[in-house]
């Protein structure tokens, strides 16, 4: 009967969703043995332990002799501890029954041996999923995106549990296991300030037109009570609705902090941002959390780091920025691709093939319409058998029979160089011929590469040869025209990742989610 009762009270505990709990990848060789101390110790059912189908668990109690391993007070405290507050890290603490597992601790006195060894399993079981989730995250992107290239992290987390468990340093697991990120560890920041607010209780702010400084509109009210609540305006204010000057110099910061246009305008993008609510901001900062735990946890040591929703480049080398730039990025129905590579060649004077989306959506149409519009673009049409096709013989009914491609010079899609990297999608970094985009501040624009500003000298400064790839040798070859190819002999990793939110001097920093990814990935979070 005890056994039974042992088996039910197991099933209802791990059963309290439908689903059934996620597997936790088996352990990288032999787990390290369990060093057992003197406290109150009782053998565990593996029946019981094939439940949770999960040979983690199995591994980690052959490494006690399938005896109880937390008699310690101290150890179980550490890791109730960390259970119960999985929220200030962005987790959910009931997705480790940390109720459940704090209720059996207030009668442990009481425990028999049955409820002793389940409550045993549970603290293991539970806290090792919550370690996973903290070093590569609760969900796999490699099932919620199709354009998300990510190496897939894995974690032995019985050796690394057991060993901290053995020297008595399981205070130190839950920071090492975490990414070193500074841009993670404002995050972590980041849920702490916006913890720190109070509720808000502010109307949504509706606005037909653009507001500009001595303006009076009624929407004025709401609105510096918004810059009131997220201290972009400081003091006290009348909430009048005219546009004043304190006023205009808020959304000044407020308009920075958020990557808009920070010229004092209230335009639908100000508005938009404004009426996001605190909870709401809460879950983007979260689900910003759970991005940086699928990315890899140490970076190289020189990378080029992209934020697709911020439009910037930054050139790190030895933990120092030695470059930024302006960048132009795909599209929400073209969207730049997440990438880890390495960056591999510079190509000066480029041609460009026209690629398939771009041929099926824009070219063919603007074909049918014009067979010049071809030719005004410098591009060549070939046959299979690589001969010019003249664009009055071109088969509008097969346009995929043929090779579209573009000549180099100033005016070409790619510009005057593209860096070439290994990835399944076909992108790369480059130049581009529509150079007033970068002045924008929505530079989602492109057909899924990046265009970086001021190419050539990024270009110098990663060929890192002065004699061979001066200013004056680079200029030389754009104006040869020939498409030229150099390998880049640093190495440098580039990291193409996609965050919306952050933390800079203890100040909230937000960005548009141009693919609409925080509140979807939220919600899956939590369900």
């Amino acid at each position: 009967m005890k056994k039974l009762y042992f088996f039910l009270l197991v099933c209802s505990l791990i059963g309290c969703k439908k689903e059934e709990p996620k597997k936790i990848p088996a352990a990288i060789g032999k787990a390290p043995e369990i060093i057992l101390t003197d406290e109150r110790k009782v053998e565990i059912d593996t029946a019981i332990l094939s439940t949770f189908k999960s040979e983690t668990l199995k591994q980690f109690y052959a490494s006690s002799d399938n005896k109880t391993v937390w008699g310690n007070l101290e150890k179980r405290k550490y890791v109730l501890s960390q259970l119960k507050n999985a929220d200030k890290l962005g987790l959910e603490p009931e997705d480790y029954k940390a109720s459940q597992l704090l209720k059996f601790e207030s009668r442990i006195s009481s425990l028999n041996d049955a409820n002793l060894a389940t409550y045993d399993i549970l603290l293991t079981y539970n806290f090792e999923k919550f370690l996973n989730h903290l070093y590569k995250g609760k969900l796999n992107p490699k099932t919620l995106y199709s354009d998300w290239d990510l190496d897939e992290k894995t974690f032995d987390v019985n050796n690394v549990l057991i060993k901290a468990f053995n020297k008595n340093k399981l205070d130190s697991i839950v920071d090492n296991i975490q990414p070193k990120s500074l841009t993670y560890k404002e995050l972590i920041k980041s849920l702490e300030i916006i913890n720190s607010f109070p509720d808000e209780d502010i109307k949504t702010i509706e606005s037909l037109k653009k507001i500009t400084v001595k303006d009076t509109n009624s929407a004025l009210i709401a609105i510096k009570q918004k810059l009131l609540f997220w201290k972009d305006m400081s003091g006290k204010d009348s909430l009048t609705n005219i546009y004043d000057a304190k006023t205009f110099e808020s959304v000044k910061k407020f308009q920075a902090r958020h990557g808009l246009a920070d010229d004092g305008v209230i335009g639908p993008g100000t508005i938009s941002a404004l009426n996001y609510s605190k909870e709401r901001r809460k879950q983007q900062i979260i689900a910003n959390l759970e991005r940086w735990r699928w990315y890899p946890n140490e970076l190289a040591e020189n990378y080029f780091i992209i934020n697709i929703p911020d439009y910037s480049l930054n050139v790190v080398e030895n933990q120092d920025t030695t470059l930024v730039r302006n960048v132009v990025v795909g599209t929400s129905k073209r969207r730049t691709p997440v990438i880890t590579s390495i960056l591999k060649t510079v190509v000066f004077n480029p041609t460009w093939t026209v690629p398939p989306t771009i041929l099926k959506e824009d070219v063919v149409p603007a074909m049918k319409r014009n067979r010049n519009y071809l030719a005004k673009k410098n591009i060549t049409i070939y046959d299979t058998s690589g001969n010019v096709v003249d664009p009055q013989a071109w088969n509008e009914n097969k346009p995929g029979n043929y090779r579209y491609i573009q000549s180099p010079g100033y005016n070409n899609s790619l510009g005057l160089m593209k860096i070439l990297f290994p990835n399944h999608h076909s992108v790369y970094l480059h130049d581009t011929n529509h150079r007033n985009y970068f002045v924008r501040s929505n530079r989602s624009l492109s057909s899924g590469c990046v265009r970086v500003e001021n190419p050539l000298e990024l270009a110098k400064h990663i060929l890192n040869d002065s004699v061979r790839f001066s200013k004056d040798r680079i200029d030389t070859i754009i104006a040869s025209k020939k498409t030229m190819s150099f390998k880049i002999n640093k190495k440098y990793a580039l990291y193409q990742w996609y965050w919306t939110a952050w933390c800079k001097k203890n100040q909230l920093i937000f960005r548009a989610d141009i693919y609409n990814l925080d509140s979807d990935l939220y919600s899956k979070l939590r369900h």
